[in-house]
């Protein structure tokens, strides 16, 4: 009777023994199925690349914009560095694919706007990115006598426009630029740029010399106005923009300009 229980009990415990090696192995097959699913997911966090160097001439105080291929040049950046330290460098993790870079640093210390006399940039430059890092040194060079982005006095050169930028309810617009074209059909890049308006809305643009000029406002600079922009030309009530003439050592008073939103 002893014999039979013991024998009982040593079935028993192998069944149970059978019943947990059976449950450990498809514990198993399942954990590895789940890590099966989990791997594409992790693989996917890649294709991540790093666009790192320096930026001479000048050393600090540089910025380096990164834009999409196709997209302006001159608009909002795909990436922006933070501004350089004194050793030049910059360091910027972007996703694989293709990419134009450029260096501006402004000397009035602004982020954005024309690039004037005494700023720096660089050109632009082509650059891939794929995996790893991809290492450049970037020249920004100061700009010099650069009058197609001429700004500053009107008094300095006693030829020049000035007035004032208005939205639509006459109210002064801050922030806004008067871009001066010699041809009609303002399909270029502007000849000359003026300052920022401040709170007044007031304007001006010193002139090299007299002539006939064609104006536009706008808050942006760069590419086409997109929507939601605030653009405006210079005309008197007419399809096409209004010719401007002035006359050499005259500085041109009340050219004003009504900017509206883009639709």
């Amino acid at each position: 009777m002893n014999t039979s229980c013991c024998f009982e009990e040593v079935v028993v415990g192998r069944r149970i023994i059978d019943w947990l090696l059976v449950l450990v192995l498809v514990l198993a097959v399942l954990a590895g199925c789940s890590s099966e699913q989990k791997g594409p997911a992790v693989s996917s966090a890649g294709g991540q690349g790093r666009l790192k160097g320096q930026i001479v001439a000048p050393l600090d105080g540089v910025t380096l914009f990164v834009y999409k291929p196709g997209t302006d040049l001159y608009g909002p950046a795909f990436a922006i560095s933070p501004p350089t330290g004194p050793d030049g460098a910059f360091d910027l993790e972007l996703p694989d694919g293709d990419y134009v870079a450029v260096a501006r640093k402004h000397k009035d210390g602004t982020a954005v706007g024309p690039i004037v006399a005494g700023d720096n940039r660089s050109e632009f430059l082509k650059v891939t990115v794929k995996g790893g890092t991809v290492e450049m040194t970037v020249i920004a060079p100061v700009k010099v006598g650069d009058q197609r982005r001429l700004s500053g006095d009107v008094a300095a050169s006693k030829t020049g426009l000035a007035g004032r930028i208005v939205d639509s309810d006459g109210k002064p617009v801050e922030g806004a630029r008067v871009h001066v074209y010699d041809h009609v059909q303002m399909s270029e890049r502007p000849k000359f740029v003026s300052e920022k308006t401040g709170p007044d809305g007031r304007y001006q643009v010193p002139l090299p010399a007299g002539g006939t000029y064609y104006l536009a406002a706008r808050d942006k600079f760069g590419g086409p106005p997109k929507l939601g922009d605030l653009y405006g030309r210079y005309d008197q009530g007419t399809i096409e923009p209004s010719a401007v003439v002035v006359k050499e050592g005259e500085l041109l008073k009340d050219v004003n300009i009504t900017v509206t939103k883009v639709w």
